[in-house]
């Protein structure tokens, strides 16, 4: 009973506070505090339930039964632990940034944005806590149904266009794909329930489930496995705590977790193993890792940059559940939280340079380090972990990923996971560089820094600071997360 009264907690939190935002939406200081003092609550109710699960105790909620045999409930189970700890402690750290961005910068509809924020939390928290196919599916479809006010946040031309791809991709996918898989995993395996081991074995062909395995992969659309990657890059025109929001908190690692977690819970590894469309999904995971990778290259929009870099660190993800290896599968859902921090650092930085210098592009950042040496110094650190290298938190779950190839000999994936890696620093480390060792353009010479321009304003300096420090901290103590994950593969 307690169990399921801490998830009931954990998803209606967000919604009572999305409620009250609206209501107190004119007053910006009362529709702040409501969104901290939410997030922290959240927070704890999370945190709440960590020792029940590696306690190995169930913890699980069943509201209704729409359909015999279709419920509504939900189950607490290592992998959306992982993920409902990383949402609920990046909602506190996205919400500090938020204020100091939208204040900044003067953003209009400011009520909607963060009623529209929680909402995603929310839809987040119970889509890593469903314990089925169809509770999931009902919270996948809310989630890109509350993002899409976010992404046309401006209302303009491009912010409209971009919206129409979100959706256009999303729904799309997901209706046209996604829907008939679960359809069909029901009524041949005669259970969408997520369960150890999956539920597949034995009752459906190889062939079948080779054909059920793709349309999974690619309904699932917020895993932006190439070519269903559009919406990631287009979605950029909104502002950078919805970025942040898409790319580190939920929407994003909302795709990549669904995927690990239909993998383990419906194929199974054992299952997977015997089909040869598995291998396939590998290699266009890794064809989406390093052409992302190439692409992220070109670009100098910074937010760009960090979009297509998104795309290919999330494929990171699908690659390693592919492998089929209980450890690279733990580096898998290691990736999840790593990738979250790492990338939440680098999104809020480029916020922090627009908001106090307003440059969005590459090529405009020589020596704005030594202008604001806390911004730049957090988005090395992201830098870091995004390349894989210590003593950042992306360097933990490359090594359980490579070494989990290594296992299995499966050489194609550690040629990429190298070969990306390069890639990752010669799209990041010539940032870093020419931010600190640079000297500034001179002014009259275009691409100048403004007058006195030094850090942003203090809540996103704060926010920034903190995930550079957690994705530190994620390297020196990974116990926790690293517990959760070998739960995950020893079930």
């Amino acid at each position: 009973m307690m169990g399921g009264t801490l998830i009931l907690l954990a998803v209606c939190l967000p919604l009572f506070a999305a409620l009250s935002i609206w209501i107190v939406g004119k007053s910006p200081n009362q529709r702040e505090a409501i969104t901290l003092v939410s997030a922290v609550s959240l927070l704890i109710v999370v945190l709440a339930i960590l020792p029940l699960v590696l306690a190995g105790l169930p913890v699980r909620l069943d509201l209704i039964a729409p359909v015999e045999g279709l419920n509504i409930a939900f189950a607490v189970e290592p992998l959306g632990m992982i993920f409902a700890c990383v949402a609920s402690f990046l909602w506190i750290v996205s919400s500090v940034f938020s204020i100091g961005y939208m204040r900044g910068n003067n953003e209009p509809r400011q009520t909607r944005f963060y009623v529209c924020f929680a909402i995603a939390i929310s839809a987040t928290i119970a889509l890593a806590f469903a314990e089925n196919l169809f509770t999931l599916f009902i919270c996948y479809e809310v989630l890109t149904l509350s993002t899409y006010p976010l992404v046309t946040h401006h209302k303009n031309d491009e912010a409209r266009k971009a919206g129409r791809t979100y959706l256009g991709i999303l729904i799309g996918s997901s209706v046209v794909l996604l829907l008939p898989a679960i359809i069909a995993t029901w009524v041949l395996a005669g259970s969408i329930t997520f369960t150890p081991g999956g539920v597949m074995a034995g009752k459906v062909e190889p062939v079948i489930g080779g054909l059920l395995l793709i349309l999974f992969v690619y309904g699932i659309g917020k895993a932006a496995l190439m070519p269903m990657h559009r919406w990631l890059p287009a979605a950029m025109v909104a502002p950078t705590p919805v970025s942040a929001l898409l790319h580190a908190v939920a929407v994003v690692k909302a795709g990549v977790f669904t995927v690990v977690k239909v993998s383990v819970y419906i194929f199974g590894i054992d299952y997977l193993q015997n089909l040869f469309m598995a291998d396939v999904v590998l290699y266009l995971a890794g064809f989406t890792i390093l052409a992302a990778s190439i692409i992220a290259l070109r670009q100098d929009n910074l937010k760009r940059r960090l979009a297509y870099s998104t795309v290919s660190q999330l494929s990171y993800v699908i690659m390693a559940a592919f492998i089929l290896s209980p450890i690279s599968t733990m580096g898998a859902a290691l990736h999840v939280a790593v990738h979250a921090f790492g990338k939440i650092t680098l999104f809020m930085a480029a916020g922090a340079i627009y908001t106090a210098a307003h440059k969005t592009k590459v090529s405009e950042l020589d020596g704005i380090g030594r202008r604001m040496p806390w911004t730049m110094g957090a988005f090395a650190i992201g830098a870091i972990s995004m390349i894989g290298l210590p003593p950042a938190a992306g360097f933990l779950s490359k090594w359980y990923m490579l070494q989990g190839a290594v296992d299995v000999e499966q050489w194609f994936a550690v040629a990429v996971i190298l070969c990306s890696t390069l890639l990752n620093a010669a799209y990041f480390l010539p940032i870093v560089y020419v931010a600190f060792l640079k000297p500034e353009t001179p002014v009259g010479h275009g691409h100048e820094h403004g007058p006195g321009h030094g850090e942003a304003p203090l809540p996103i300096v704060v926010a920034l600071v903190t995930t550079g420090a957690a994705t530190i901290l994620l390297f020196l103590f990974p116990g926790p997360a690293v517990e959760l994950a070998t739960r995950l593969v020893s079930q």
